[in-house]
């Protein structure tokens, strides 16, 4: 197969956003306060901004993550402010985003298939579940899936579901154990010195009223999404646009962040992958062209059994494949004998 280097070149405005994630100094109590020795030396993420990106108004309130890993569990804490605090949903694994709430995605290689997704909302309830692959792919989400040995706090600054004042915010604790992590990672669990890991996280906010002396959600209103890394639309589904969460044994302080030589790659093929759903919903076809797809860029379609591969090479040299239903994958040439 004859592939060809990825000709586009993008604004870093939409390159995904990046975490130098250090090893915990000190052991972590999970209580949803983040007050530990070890959180101190750990940096802040960027503010959240809008699912769309930075076109879109910025959010109400501030919303921030700091992450930290060791040998067992990758630790995650949110810091979010929030004048009322409100929760209504206590059973596990319900849908928690009808609540205000904030979630975790992993998808530990970078496939865009077989990624972890996790919400918590104020009352510390969980749903956590386990995707095959996106949902317009065909899914499915394996909602029975569960965070073996998962580590969960909520802390409330202020107090929870009594609108008769103001609160400061609340703060999640989260302690994801590598064992369980490792179930579809296809990598190292925990990961090596220097592997990235592909990361985002989400805020659902709903606008509410006070009604009988209970907060409820403004009726046909839609919620608010606030997001770590843009998705440039209202659909967390979309793995190659989440964060690049590098991890590092330097300390803290010290250590750098690298870009992925792939990305380029990545995301001139996933322009290829959504031209080519809409070429098909529109004419029940794909094209095996670039130039058909209206796409300046060298790159190989070919024809599969279930519907076609596009291909293409990276900076680095490494190939960059594509399927029809999203997964994402890289191949690293053996090097040439001398």
């Amino acid at each position: 197969m004859v592939l060809f280097i990825a000709s586009v070149i993008l604004m870093d405005a939409t390159t995904p956003k990046q975490y130098l994630c250090h090893r915990a100094g000190a052991p972590i109590l999970i209580d949803g306060r983040g007050t530990d020795a070890a959180w101190a030396a750990a940096e802040w993420t960027d503010d959240f901004i809008d699912i769309e990106g930075l076109h879109k108004p910025t959010p109400r309130f501030r919303t921030r993550v700091k992450m930290l890993w060791d040998d067992e569990y990758f630790y995650i804490l949110a810091q979010m402010e929030e004048p009322h605090v409100w929760g209504t949903l206590l059973t596990r694994d319900s849908v928690i985003f009808h609540d205000n709430d904030f979630e975790v995605f992993i998808d530990p290689d970078g496939d865009n298939h077989q990624y972890y997704e996790l919400e918590i909302n104020a009352l510390n309830t969980v749903w956590d579940l386990l995707l095959i692959k996106p949902y317009r792919d065909g899914g499915p989400a394996v909602n029975g899936w569960d965070i073996a040995g998962l580590r969960h706090a909520v802390y409330v600054d202020g107090t929870l579901n009594n609108p008769t004042d103001e609160d400061r915010g609340w703060s999640v604790e989260l302690a994801l154990p590598w064992k369980a992590l490792a179930e579809c990672a296809h990598r190292p669990s925990p990961p090596n010195d220097g592997d990235q890991w592909r990361v985002n996280f989400s805020r659902v906010q709903w606008e509410h009223r006070v009604s009988d002396g209970r907060y409820e959600k403004v009726p046909n209103r839609p919620e608010d999404n606030w997001v770590w890394s843009p998705q440039r639309a209202i659909d967390m589904h979309r793995p190659w646009m989440w964060g690049y969460v590098q991890f590092t044994t330097a300390e803290p302080g010290k250590g750098r962040l690298y870009a992925d030589p792939t990305w380029h790659a990545r995301e001139l093929l996933m322009r290829v992958y959504w031209k080519q759903k809409e070429l098909y919903a529109k004419q029940k076809l794909y094209a095996f062209t670039a130039s058909e797809l209206g796409i300046e860029g060298s790159v190989e379609i070919i024809p599969t059994l279930s519907g076609w591969e596009a291909s293409t090479l990276a900076r680095n040299g490494d190939e960059v494949h594509v399927s029809h239903d999203a997964r994402l994958w890289v191949v690293t040439p053996p090097p040439i004998a001398h």
